[in-house]
């Protein structure tokens, strides 16, 4: 009965815990040319960038704020480093993913 009791207390934490991302986390992007999160343009260089729920914010180093819609899914592995994934749609790179390093998760576009 208690290991019963035990099992469903971690199988519950572990459910609360997946796929979160911890709040008020702030990550380092680096775009080498210009992208398109969404229907965000954003210009090369570095950018903070913070998830409050199914919105991305991307502030750049003029402190201006870029906010995207977007989904935190399950990395089949921890990412060795921070990684965009973009794919090309007429001319314009469009983001598709960001790898965050050490992170079990990544973010959608």
């Amino acid at each position: 009965m208690i290991k019963r009791i035990l099992a469903t207390v971690a199988l519950l934490c572990f459910s609360l815990s997946a796929g979160t991302v911890p709040s008020g986390k702030q990550y380092s992007v680096t775009f080498a040319k210009p992208v398109q999160v969404g229907s965000v343009k954003l210009a090369a260089g570095d950018y903070k960038l913070k998830v409050d729920g199914s919105t991305a914010t991307f502030v750049n180093s003029h402190k201006k704020e870029f906010s995207a819609p977007v989904k935190v899914e399950p990395a089949a592995k921890k990412a060795s480093a921070t990684a965009v994934e973009t794919k090309d749609d007429n001319g314009v790179s469009q983001v598709t993913a960001i790898d965050i390093s050490g992170a079990d998760f990544k973010f959608v576009f």
